[in-house]
């Protein structure tokens, strides 16, 4: 941190460490999952907050993803705030163009990238964006609108801008569903899983959207994906 910033450290689930914490607090930009963010709202009570800005998804706001686990996880993060009487707002980005970070092992190691529906488009948001709305979120902006990047783009175009980016040639695999699955396995969690694949199913069929909540509310247009694959470099690049 830049000097003269303090630094407070603190347990989202022991409630005590969290009062230390926001102890002359007066905003706070909180991303837990919902044991956290319940724990969050039992020390915030006693501090003088003015402002919570919380870390959601834009999937809550997608009628298809009613029963999505990603989805359910972090409406009962927003439902734990909204009960709270805390003043808060959420920030709703969908897709986050860090998502493609998850290429970066296959492509420095073998210049593959493995994909379902390799056509299915998002609209991902640069980190840059996300970071511009949860500060215009701390000083006042309703912020609640799905958070989207500028265009819908291809997985097969992302691989391609990233390619561009690296000065190298990318090939894409497609996989199946059952390939899918069993490589989103890492996460350990079925249920998680199977919400990563309806995203992809529903984006295949043209069910993701591109909205203009950044351009609205940061004043200028959204980073695009070739930009953010021109500022990661370094993360697909192959080791000297």
């Amino acid at each position: 941190m830049p000097a003269g910033v303090g630094v407070a450290e603190a347990d989202l689930m022991k409630a005590d460490t969290l009062r230390a914490a926001l102890r002359g607090v007066r905003r706070v930009f909180l991303y837990a999952p919902v044991e956290g963010a319940h724990g969050f709202v039992e020390a915030a009570r006693d501090a003088d907050l003015e402002r919570v800005v919380v870390m959601s998804s834009g999937s809550v706001l997608l009628p298809y993803a009613a029963s999505n686990a990603i989805a359910q996880e972090h409406r009962a993060v927003e439902e734990a705030l909204s009960a709270s009487g805390l003043p808060w707002m959420p920030i709703r980005p969908l897709v986050l163009a860090n998502n493609a970070l998850n290429w970066a092992d296959s492509i420095r190691s073998g210049g593959v990238v493995r994909l379902m529906h390799p056509e299915s488009a998002t609209a991902p948001v640069h980190e840059r964006d996300v970071a511009g709305v949860a500060v215009a979120a701390l000083h006042g902006a309703a912020t609640e609108a799905m958070l989207t990047g500028p265009e819908l783009v291809s997985q097969r175009k992302q691989v391609e801008l990233i390619a561009s980016a690296i000065s190298r040639k990318l090939r894409i695999e497609e996989i199946d569903e059952n390939q899918a699955r069993e490589r989103f396995g890492g996460s350990g969690d079925p249920a998680t899983v199977e919400a990563i694949l309806q995203f992809i199913r529903t984006a295949a069929a043209g069910g993701s959207p591109a909205t203009d909540t950044a351009q609205r509310l940061l004043g200028r247009p959204p980073v695009s994906f070739a930009e953010w694959a021109g500022d990661h470099v370094a993360d697909f690049a192959a080791a000297a």
